[in-house]
């Protein structure tokens, strides 16, 4: 998993947090986290199931500091529309190819509700995920200097 190649900051000082729905996504996980570490940006990688796991994915995005989550999911794909539903940063959806070539998972992580908005890559395009929160970041930090837009829903 990402962890062991690339040092793994923790949730507090992350500015990405990768978030995998199922162990098997590791190797997406991987190329997400090495453009992530090729252009500086810290973060931390966690297996966390929206099915599985909701009490420990809720601890999480309760406690966790970062500015961006990427959300890496096949199958029925829940997982980046519930971390969306329960945080105002941004989120990037990375549907996994499966028995389905991933247009499932694709469908599902597009296709959320009015106030639960993901951003979708394509289809176990782990790079661009990455490359996306890198804009992001860039951009977040040129309006820091210029103004005080808040990006709450709330």
């Amino acid at each position: 998993m990402c962890n062991d190649r690339y040092i793994d900051v923790g949730f507090f000082m992350a500015d990405v947090a990768v978030i995998l729905g199922s162990a098997s996504d590791n190797e997406i996980a991987d190329r997400v986290c090495s453009v992530l570490a090729e252009h500086g940006v810290s973060f931390d990688c966690k297996v966390l199931s929206a099915h599985r796991e909701p009490e420990k994915l809720d601890a999480y995005l309760q406690e966790c500091t970062c500015s961006i989550y990427i959300a890496i999911a096949g199958l029925s794909a829940a997982l980046p529309g519930v971390i969306a539903s329960r945080t105002d940063r941004p989120v990037i959806g990375v549907p996994v190819s499966g028995t389905l070539l991933g247009i499932d998972a694709l469908l599902s992580i597009a296709q959320m509700p009015r106030g639960v908005p993901v951003a979708t890559v394509g289809v176990d395009a782990a790079e661009n995920a990455a490359l996306l929160a890198v804009r992001i970041l860039a951009l977040a930090a040129q309006i820091g200097k210029s103004s005080s837009i808040s990006g709450s829903m709330h």
